[in-house]
């Protein structure tokens, strides 16, 4: 099995198209999960489109790929900062229901006023995270939404493994403090 800087000469010097394609097949789960990680789970169209734009743009730049860090590296960096860059443009927010629509649901779960704090508990959660630095907000979702390993999570964050147990204890503590300023003191 070729590597990917073995694969990445093949396009640059013959235009190969299947080397392109196993480059696209082998990267595609990791860049989507990042993408999905930096914009939130209720925007899975966004965070394909953002998948899309970053194997397109990766394509036309290959030549520029000068290998110095891994292809990983380099394809996890452009999904990031496109991610990063629509979330900006866009500015995505949770998708709101009132507190009326809210209490009007049925569910087999307790009562009205659980669920009602249940939301809004994860309103607040929502809000705080938002206010993360964005390395700090992907560690966090890949890590505990996704269920990535630490390595892993590593890899699509192109830093160390200590590094991201950092970002998540950092990002811990200011989710804390900020949930507790906003009267959330049992979270």
């Amino acid at each position: 099995m070729d590597s990917d800087e073995a694969l990445v000469a093949r396009c640059v010097a013959r235009g190969d198209d299947d080397a392109f394609a196993e480059l696209v097949r082998r990267h595609r789960d990791h860049s989507f999960r990042l993408a999905l990680s930096i914009l939130g789970r209720e925007f899975v169209g966004e965070a394909e489109e953002v998948t899309q734009e970053v194997f397109l743009r990766a394509h036309h730049a290959l030549s520029t790929f000068r290998g110095e860090a891994k292809f990983s590296s380099w394809i996890y960096r452009i999904t990031f900062n496109q991610a990063v860059n629509l979330k900006e443009r866009v500015r995505y927010h949770a998708p709101h229901l009132s507190d009326d629509v809210l209490t009007g649901l049925t569910s087999s779960a307790p009562g009205p006023h659980d669920q009602l704090e249940a939301v809004r508990t994860s309103r607040a959660l929502t809000e705080c995270m938002a206010e993360l630095p964005e390395v700090y907000q992907s560690a966090l979702r890949l890590h505990y939404w996704l269920g990535l390993g630490l390595g892993e999570v590593a890899e699509l964050l192109v830093v160390p493994e200590n590094t991201v147990k950092s970002y998540l204890h950092r990002a811990r503590r200011l989710l804390h403090v900020m949930l507790q300023a906003r009267g959330f003191e049992h979270v």
